[in-house]
């Protein structure tokens, strides 16, 4: 393939912000990084403003899409939010779950992301019967990431139990294999593909009763995938499992050989000071989506302690309540602030790594999230002459694009090399927003 080279007016090199580099890129993978290059060379594609890795999202539900506002509506609880959830959830066909997700995918790109990982358990038709072919739903949101340029990692999840052994209830049917091994049969017909990785899911120790989740573990252990796991998101989970198991469902999933590098634990809100230390002692990984974890009034989890214990950090926007990498990465440091009443517990450029090369790792994309030589060609250019960014110096930028800028600052994407949005707008869907409103549309009931 030929080599494209693209000039960076500025650039996170992972700890500073370097002025005038040019990167070339052949083959989807960056080839060489030159410093010190005042001009654009010719022919070089050029990128105004501040040019980060691709964003990973890592922890997603693309079809919660279509509850923003709808849900923002009077008052309640995750439990009550949940039973919204469900309904859209039940409408749901595979083609209009492509037709969704595309234009999710997509939005996701305006907003710098570069690489999502969906957390997938929307795997039957009403009623639970499979589909002709049993992935059509997985297919699905794989062919929409694909249509909207950037990288996914499916995370298939076994969602077994409406709650510690009870019987999925109705709205349930769709999600449930029936037992682990049947999920682990119907999961391992997904394969990896260029721009795709199949990982598992386990949804929370709710969802899978505790003698299959070693079934669950084993399957991502036999093909090295990443496996992410709903954690003590809920106060009413932890009381659950207790007054199931006599234990917090950390030790449980410990317990049962769930924990470790490849394991990511998303939301890790309601933790013992031994949680933390298990989760921490493992590498086991801890997802923060704090947009969400405020929305749903879910609380504000222990992200220091854990990064401290050990616990690599990794961002999400989950129920997309907004879909903007760049104020999750806020969030985390301000809710800390809100917590302890102390400032400055992340720097900036810790912030970008878990938006960027920590999430692409918690993915299974170990070779993105850094601008350097063999890895994947895939970045970010965020303006630094917009309302909210205009004014610091240009050696400030990590701190500009953490803590002023916002997804409306993203101008220009680029995946495996290809430039997916130029200019703010994406390539390949002219009207996103257009889209997101006839998807949703034609899911209400």
């Amino acid at each position: 393939m030929p080599l494209t080279t693209y000039w960076l007016e500025h650039a996170w090199l992972g700890t500073h912000a370097e002025p005038g580099v040019a990167l070339d890129v052949a083959d989807g993978r960056i080839s060489a990084v030159r410093t010190g290059v005042d001009t654009p060379p010719p022919g070089a594609v050029v990128l105004r403003g501040f040019t980060v890795p691709g964003l990973a999202n890592a922890h997603s539900h693309a079809f919660h899409r279509a509850l923003r506002g709808t849900v923002q509506v009077g008052s309640g609880t995750f439990w009550t939010w949940r039973e919204v959830m469900y309904g859209v959830a039940q409408r749901l066909t595979p083609d209009s779950y492509f037709t969704l997700a595309r234009a999710v995918y997509a939005e996701m790109a305006l907003a710098g992301v570069t690489a999502v990982g969906e957390f997938h358990y929307l795997h039957h038709a009403p009623g639970g019967t499979p589909y002709a072919d049993p992935n059509a739903m997985g297919e699905a949101l794989i062919a929409a990431a694909r249509e909207a340029g950037i990288r996914i990692t499916l995370l298939d999840t076994a969602y077994l139990s409406a709650g510690f052994g009870a019987a999925p209830e109705h709205h349930q049917l769709r999600f449930s294999d029936g037992t682990a091994e049947r999920w682990a049969e119907r999961a391992s017909a997904l394969k990896d593909r260029d721009g795709v990785r199949i990982g598992a899911a386990i949804h929370s120790v709710r969802a899978v009763p505790a003698d299959q989740l070693s079934t669950v573990a084993r399957w991502s252990e036999e093909r090295r995938a990443p496996l992410h796991v709903h954690l003590s998101e809920q106060t009413a989970e932890n009381e659950a499992c207790h007054a199931a198991h006599g234990t917090t469902p950390t030790r449980l999933l410990a317990d049962h050989g769930v924990l470790g590098p490849r394991t990511t634990g998303v939301h890790n809100t309601h933790m013992t000071d031994e949680d933390i230390a298990l989760v921490g002692s493992t590498s086991t990984g801890t997802c923060m989506c704090p947009t969400t974890e405020r929305d749903l009034a879910d609380g504000i989890g222990p992200a220091a302690a854990l990064q401290k214990a050990g616990s690599p950090l990794s961002l999400g926007s989950d129920s997309h309540a907004v879909i903007d990498l760049l104020e999750e990465a806020r969030a985390m440091e301000l809710n800390e602030r809100l917590r302890t009443h102390i400032r400055g517990h992340w720097t900036a450029a810790a912030l970008l790594r878990a938006a960027s090369a920590d999430g692409h790792a918690a993915l299974g994309w170990a070779d993105a999230g850094a601008l350097e030589t063999g890895a994947l060609a895939d970045f970010t250019t965020i303006a630094l002459d917009s309302v909210r960014t205009a004014g610091p110096v240009p050696r400030l930028a990590p701190e500009t694009a953490v803590f002023a800028a916002t997804a409306a600052d993203v101008r220009h994407v680029v995946v495996a090399g290809r430039v997916i949005v130029r200019d703010g707008s994406h390539v390949s869907v002219p009207d996103v927003p257009g889209a997101l409103a006839t998807a949703i549309a034609a899911l209400r009931g």
